[in-house]
């Protein structure tokens, strides 16, 4: 059974399932049924991924918090209403917690910006405690 309470040594293990095509055509096809906080956690993860200044141990974790969101085949099948996110979302905040010294108010707002291009003006209370 996989655990929801994911490390970065956890994460790092997803890395290969990670590429960029991948990325945007999961969060695209989930959009609606995840929720705007947690494309928000993968938009940021992702910009903080491409930031030259991120660190090299950060962006192992980013990539595998990546790797796993996009894997199609998890615990909690992404179907499932309400606990399929669950696994994901957690995989997700486990890498935000852990390269949070990273993520830049630049990134915040591109990831902002973002999800106001799909999801129309977004409250900054929607965005969780990553605003």
């Amino acid at each position: 059974m996989k655990k929801t309470n994911l490390t970065s040594k956890d994460l790092v293990k997803y890395e290969a399932n990670y590429s960029e095509g991948a990325f945007w055509n999961k969060v695209k096809k989930i959009a609606s049924r995840a929720g705007v906080k947690t494309v928000y956690y993968a938009l940021v993860l992702y910009y903080t991924l491409a930031d030259p200044s991120t660190p090299a141990k950060y962006k192992a974790v980013i990539t595998g918090a990546l790797g796993y969101f996009i894997l199609p085949f998890d615990l909690l099948p992404d179907l499932l209403p309400f606990s399929g996110m669950a696994d994901d979302w957690a995989a997700l905040v486990a890498a935000v917690a852990y390269v949070t010294s990273a993520i830049t108010p630049a990134i915040k707002e591109k990831a902002r910006a973002k999800v106001n291009s799909w999801f129309g003006h977004v409250e900054d209370s929607s965005l969780g405690d990553l605003r």
